[in-house]
């Protein structure tokens, strides 16, 4: 069965938020004081969760990315993992996570049955990672990259490029390529926090590809897959790993757009940067399959054909991502 919106997109990825607690507060992502936290009874508990993810799966989408908040400072995210891996015609399950639970947690994830790990990086610079996470470890992030790579978990690390603050460390995450199968993803700084000077901190897609081709010779490479996401790919010759570009700002990939998102409280988006968000909470709770059927149908009819973001304008209230699920 195959799910397509009003502009004839397949839409086949749910990105799915387990919580809106996070153990970092990275200055993009979240204002120094944290958010308010959801009570215990907003969230959807597991089982809501899985049921909203096997109704999907069920008109037609194949991979669930696990968001947060962070989602592994949730309790019992393993078991609810392993039950997610169980969904007969789910073809990918991956997560996103900041790193810094995984030394502790890697080996679990796997065998719950995940994939492959997104891991958030955007300093290799210990006194640059504190300043953008405000209270990160950068160490315990690397040890667990290193142990995932152990354990055969797939590793796609995501930097969020912000300029004067970690831009001049591109070729550093571009050179980890050569020797480390991993994807590097550099992305464009998004406004998700209310900053007036948001547009000076942008780096361009193509203003990062040819800092990279100044130093190497790069190949672009094709999409891994039709499940796959944004990023325009390429290969530093001769590297073991790639490299990504994902351009939210300087060039929209909205007609390639194949997802929704549900936040852990059950607020569902067909775009990120849509204002527009229809509670499924009380579907998931009281409406049953086939109403929460109709709900997510309805979702993906009404998805916006593109996002009202650019790189001139930002005509949207502020949001943050530890809630919305990055």
């Amino acid at each position: 069965m195959a799910l397509f919106d009003s502009f004839g997109r397949k839409i086949n990825y749910l990105r799915l938020s387990v919580t809106d607690r996070c153990n970092l507060r990275c200055i993009y992502c979240m204002p120094a004081e944290g958010v308010r936290k959801l009570r215990h009874q907003d969230i959807l508990s597991y089982e809501e969760l899985l049921l909203l993810a096997e109704t999907a799966v069920g008109i037609g989408i194949e991979k669930i990315r696990v968001t947060g908040g962070e989602p592994l400072v949730r309790n019992g995210i393993l078991d609810f993992l392993g039950d997610l891996s169980k969904i007969p015609q789910l073809r990918q399950i991956v997560l996103t996570t900041n790193g810094m639970l995984l030394p502790e947690m890697v080996e679990g994830l796997k065998k719950a049955g995940v994939q492959r790990l997104n891991i958030s990086l955007d300093s290799l610079r210990p006194e640059t990672f504190a300043r953008i996470t405000r209270c990160g470890d950068l160490g315990r992030v690397l040890a667990g990259i290193r142990k995932a790579e152990e354990v055969g978990v797939p590793i796609k690390l995501n930097m969020v490029v912000m300029r004067g603050m970690n831009d001049d460390e591109v070729m550093d995450f571009a050179g980890l390529t050569l020797f480390k199968p991993y994807t590097v993803r550099f992305i464009e700084y998004m406004p998700a926090v209310k900053d007036s000077n948001w547009r000076s901190l942008v780096v361009p897609g193509e203003e990062i590809i040819r800092r990279i081709e100044s130093a190497y010779r790069v190949q672009p490479l094709d999409r891994e897959d039709y499940l796959s996401g944004p990023s325009r790919n390429y290969r530093i010759y001769g590297a073991v790993g790639a490299i990504g570009i994902i351009t939210p700002i300087s060039s929209h990939f909205c007609n390639e757009c194949n997802r929704i998102r549900v936040t852990s409280s059950g607020m569902a988006r067909g775009c990120l940067f849509d204002n527009r968000e229809y509670d499924l909470k009380m579907v998931v709770r009281t409406g049953g399959r086939i109403a929460l059927e109709e709900a997510l149908r309805e979702i993906v009819a009404r998805k916006p054909g593109k996002s009202c973001i650019s790189g001139e304008t930002s005509a949207r209230e502020p949001l943050y991502m530890s809630k919305i699920g990055g």
